[in-house]
């Protein structure tokens, strides 16, 4: 009973410092397939205003902060999985779908990740920034398909957006 409780403690004290740690994979960032952050294309940078809880869920919490460390660890395929845990327990999550398309990206599925990034903007409601992150994100996947045309459709919505 108590090593459960110290190995929750210790989930808990990384998903925490996974949330400060700043790292590559944060709502709004997307990442290269090498793992490196790809510029917004538009200038505007989504370190500009801070972002929302993506969860008050604390399972959910735990499994982003997982993901995001393995995401900056390069262990994709890991991190995809605790977001598509995360999923089952809130499928409805527009920031979680982001997330995963951000990783689909970062992997290479640019049609994964395009479809994912419309799946979020379809739960995403009246949030202009997470509809421009996801919109930002099928831009670089359409770049990365050699569709520079949609690719700059796209990344006109997201400054349309931003406005």
């Amino acid at each position: 009973m108590i090593k459960s409780w110290r190995l929750f403690s210790i989930i808990l004290l990384l998903a925490g410092l996974a949330g400060c740690a700043g790292v590559a994979t944060r709502p709004g960032t997307v990442i290269g397939p090498d793992g490196a952050p790809l510029p917004a294309g538009d200038g505007a940078s989504a370190d500009s205003v801070p972002l929302p809880a993506v969860s008050d869920n604390r399972a959910v919490i735990a499994l982003v902060g997982r993901a995001r460390l393995d995401a900056g660890a390069g262990q994709r395929e890991a991190a995809g999985a605790s977001l598509e845990r995360a999923l089952r327990i809130e499928p409805r999550n527009a920031w979680l779908w982001h997330e995963l398309a951000q990783v689909r990206h970062a992997q290479g599925q640019y049609a994964q990740a395009i479809s994912l990034a419309r799946k979020s903007i379809s739960f995403a409601g009246g949030d202009k920034r997470l509809q421009a992150f996801n919109w930002r994100v099928i831009g670089n996947a359409r770049a990365a398909q050699g569709d520079p045309v949609g690719a700059e459709e796209a990344l006109k919505r997201a400054a349309e957006l931003d406005k």
